[in-house]
């Protein structure tokens, strides 16, 4: 019935024209597998020239300020900017925060941003097959620059890698004291490093001790010191997302067969139903023969 409903070429026109209704309901289709959300998917053109950022962090490092404040600088230049911001999914009911909205309000009614929140389904990493697929949808739109605002869980946090052009990783200066332990999987998948609360004691210091790290492994990037909420050294970080905002041809190559691959394995899993587990799991636990792997053996 709801396919009846829907005109598809009349949706798709109305997203790549960047009417906010139509994205919304294209963005919800694909979410939730709702048909035509597949013909929706094939149908589009994506903008592949439209640069995605991924930023990605502890918890507490200001990600969301960081992330607002990028889109008030942007917004100023005449930008048009989407942010899908990731939230966690609970591992025990599969519910989902959908927080960052709430502390993005100021921008709701202005028409050159557009927000939306995403659970990360299970996801550790806070990218699913549905993320790559609402920024697909995001970048057959009109933006100008799309940021994805990923789970703070730690090391996992490198799926965000097989999306982003280009990932900025965010730290605070508290973390100095860490800096060798810093997970090396989640600094190899950075093209950037913001250090923010930089009015912080130690700001200095921390980053001077990231960038000797970079160099000591043979790299060549930049490490930006940020005060999101008060917009103190917003200008240079912006300045480089534009200059590097596009991938290379060999990234986007990597990139692609990177989401091609996520994409036909969550197509192959589609019907494992992760509740249908937990609701069989109680069911047979306290069974005294309960074997892991029997139990697995249905589903392969």
């Amino acid at each position: 019935m709801v396919a009846k409903r829907i005109d598809i070429k009349w949706l798709i026109a109305q997203i790549e024209s960047g009417h906010f209704l139509a994205l919304a309901r294209g963005l919800t289709l694909v979410e939730n597998d709702i048909d035509p959300a597949g013909d929706l998917l094939k149908r589009l053109t994506i903008r592949r020239n439209i640069p995605v950022i991924g930023i990605t962090g502890p918890p507490g490092a200001g990600k969301s300020t960081l992330v607002n404040a990028i889109a008030e600088n942007f917004l100023i230049k005449n930008k048009k900017v989407a942010i899908l911001a990731v939230d966690p999914t609970s591992p025990f009911n599969y519910g989902s925060l959908l927080g960052d909205r709430i502390r993005m309000s100021k921008h709701f009614n202005n028409p050159n941003i557009y927000i939306r929140s995403v659970a990360t389904r299970g996801s550790l990493g806070g990218i699913s097959a549905k993320t790559i697929e609402m920024v697909d949808v995001l970048r057959s739109s009109n933006f100008d620059l799309i940021m994805v605002e990923t789970v703070g869980v730690g090391q996992s946090e490198v799926e965000i890698a097989g999306l982003a052009d280009q990932t900025i990783l965010v730290l605070v200066p508290e973390a100095g004291d860490e800096i060798q332990q810093i997970k090396s999987g989640l600094m190899e998948v950075a093209q950037a490093f913001v250090v923010n609360k930089a009015d912080r004691e130690g700001a200095d210091t921390f980053a001077n001790s990231l960038q000797k790290m970079i160099r000591e492994q043979h790299q060549a990037l930049p490490v930006f010191k940020t005060i999101a909420d008060k917009n103190v050294g917003l200008e240079a970080l912006c300045s480089w997302i534009l200059e590097r905002g596009k991938s290379s041809l060999i990234k986007r190559e990597f990139l692609l067969a990177e989401q091609a691959y996520r994409l036909i394995q969550h197509s192959r899993m589609r019907d494992v139903d992760k509740t249908e587990i937990l609701l069989r799991i109680k069911n047979v636990l306290h069974e005294k023969d309960f074997n892991l792997y029997r139990f697995i053996a249905e589903f392969v």
